[in-house]
């Protein structure tokens, strides 16, 4: 399962979206995200439709992509099941005090669809934008708020520093799982609850390594001389490009399908 979380890490590829300004992007994920909570039921057959597109110009393998959501599977399958048994409605089956309703049914549907759209579509943009990019993207979007008192670059900062620690901590959970099967342990094997006893003798080392790079990565902030972002240059100013403003007419106008969709039509 620490091979399938693919939220954070970069695909490297030649395509039109790893080509596209970071802010685009960051833009349109954030548009993409906001509209999933706009659709109702042919306004995710739009959104499904839009992110396939995505995923294909962005020639990140489907099934790279899908292997993300393996992560995610028990959270997803916790919620629908919460979500079928405790919303009240028309009652289509009951025993005892469970019962299965109408309206249960359609919300777990709902979540479910858009939990795994929100996941796929965040991961566009992770997988397509090197943090260093991201971080750029984000500072130059928010700048505007640091008239205001918002230290933008520092949180930016730390942003890109949590994406790039995710396949890092990752690689390292997966280094210690296997020194510890070399010795006898066994993650595999038995029920959930001792699945998660198992995985108990991975938190001390995994907490230790994290310190360890979390020191020395600070080390090499202070030895470069860093202070934040205050009278700081880039050595590659972001500059939107023609493929840029085009990227945009799209998004918008997809969302502005999703809006029509729920408003004029009422699908």
């Amino acid at each position: 399962m620490i091979r399938d979380i693919t939220i954070g890490q970069y695909y490297p590829a030649d395509s039109l979206l790893h080509r596209l300004d970071p802010r685009v992007k960051f833009t349109g994920t954030v548009v993409y995200l906001v509209s999933l909570f706009l659709c109702r039921s042919w306004g995710y057959a739009a959104a499904a439709l839009f992110l396939m597109c995505m995923i294909l110009l962005s020639k990140v393998p489907v099934k790279y992509m899908i292997r993300g959501l393996r992560a995610i599977l028990f959270i997803l399958l916790f919620t629908m099941i919460l979500n079928i048994f405790l919303t009240p409605g028309t009652i289509l089956w009951q025993w005892k005090i469970f019962k299965i309703t109408e309206e249960g049914l359609h919300t777990a549907l709902v979540m479910a669809v858009r939990l795994i759209l929100l996941i796929l579509g965040a991961s566009v943009m992770t997988l397509t934008t090197t943090p260093n990019k991201l971080t750029g993207a984000m500072e130059n979007l928010f700048r505007p708020l640091s008239k205001i008192g918002v230290p933008v670059h520092e949180i930016a900062m730390m942003m890109s520093i949590a994406l790039r620690f995710i396949p890092i901590l990752l690689e390292e959970t997966d280094k210690i799982m296997k020194a510890q099967m070399a010795r006898g342990a066994d993650f595999e094997s038995g029920g959930l609850i001792h699945r998660v006893k198992a995985m108990v003798p991975l938190l001390v080392p995994l907490f230790i390594s994290a310190f360890r790079r979390a020191n020395d990565l600070a080390l090499a902030m202070e030895a470069r001389c860093y202070h934040g972002g205050e009278g700081r240059t880039q050595m590659k100013p972001l500059v939107y490009t023609k493929k840029d403003y085009i990227a945009y007419i799209v998004m918008f106008a997809y969302l502005a399908v999703i809006i029509l969709l729920r408003v004029v039509w009422h699908v």
